[in-house]
């Protein structure tokens, strides 16, 4: 395993010594980092493998433009983001045709980064939603002995056929339940809603167990009281969690860019309070946001200003683990 893969992103930036105010200035190139990074980004720009047409390989880059509009300080929690070290490893690089050979590039990166940082949460920002089976898969490569969880915030199941569709951005879930890398049972994904899960596809989850709890469910109940109880009972059957965030889950008056954007689904709050939850909970050790098409945003980018705020929730929420 190697860094042979990775490659600094197609957006640099200026970053000051003396000033860290903004994100953009705090962010520091892994290999450039002094000391052990709390948190390694790393970006997977594919979207050859989407069902739908895609543009969500152009994220990664846009995700990195958008930092200079994010101050460090959450004013909402009174914290400064800087008391962590958050590395960027830049971003893998694709193949222009041959997607199993970026998928199995994607694999080896993130079994790399894990091994040689084992105690650093990693995120990847993808991509497409067929990037998420091929991080866990290098994850598990490394953590061998280790039982891993998903927790999944997305509209749908993506536990179509491989077999009809490839290794495609519909299907990540059930590649790594056929190819018993996770259980079903230990897969809960919350967000599904509405008219975008056809009947076989909730007869496999079924079939496997998958924990579904449907949008509708999960505001009777409270979705942070819905994120906390998901992350407990996960907690109390394997090693690790592996969080996946497609970007799909927000409602499409909320977020447009997306390739497949629906009606009905979260607001930006419900994303962002449900990633405060999820990086305060000691169990996620890695996580994921994916198919966010930068291409299908409006002018004022509305989607990747709600990419960006939901990662800096996360890392808040991970600040708040040891308080």
């Amino acid at each position: 395993m190697s860094e042979k893969w990775l490659q600094a992103p197609e957006w640099s930036w200026n970053t000051s010594k003396e000033e860290t105010a903004y994100v953009h200035q705090w962010i520091q190139p892994l290999n450039e980092l002094r000391g052990l990074p709390d948190l390694i980004l790393y970006g997977a720009p594919i979207s050859r493998s989407s069902i739908s047409v895609s543009g969500a390989s152009l994220y990664p880059t846009e995700f990195r433009r958008m930092w200079k509009s994010y101050a460090t300080y959450n004013l909402d929690e009174n914290i400064d983001l800087t008391a962590l070290q958050v590395a960027d490893a830049g971003d893998i690089v694709m193949h222009t045709t041959d997607i199993p050979l970026s998928h199995q590039r994607i694999q080896e990166t993130s079994a790399h980064l894990v091994a040689r940082y084992p105690h650093t949460i990693t995120c990847m920002i993808g991509g497409d939603h067929s990037t998420t089976a091929c991080a866990v898969r290098g994850i598990k490569e490394v953590c061998k002995q280790k039982t891993i969880g998903i927790l999944q915030l997305d509209t749908h199941l993506d536990v179509r056929d491989p077999e009809e569709l490839g290794p495609a951005n519909g299907t990540p879930i059930r590649q790594l339940i056929d190819s018993n890398i996770v259980k079903g049972e230990d897969v809960i994904n919350i967000g599904l809603h509405g008219y975008f899960n056809a009947k076989p596809l909730i007869d496999y989850a079924e079939k496997h167990q998958i924990q579904v709890v449907t949008l509708k469910q999960a505001r009777r109940k409270g979705l942070i009281n819905t994120i906390q109880e998901a992350l407990e009972r996960l907690s109390a059957k394997v090693d690790l969690v592996y969080v996946t965030v497609d970007m799909d889950v927000l409602d499409i008056s909320i977020a447009p860019g997306v390739p497949a954007s629906t009606p009905g689904g979260m607001t930006s709050t419900e994303l962002f309070d449900s990633l405060l939850e999820i990086g305060k909970h000691p169990i996620v050790q890695h996580i994921d946001f994916v198919c966010l098409d930068p291409s299908k945003d409006s002018p004022v980018a509305e989607t990747v200003k709600v990419g960006v705020y939901a990662w800096l929730q996360f890392i808040t929420g991970y600040i708040l683990r040891s308080r």
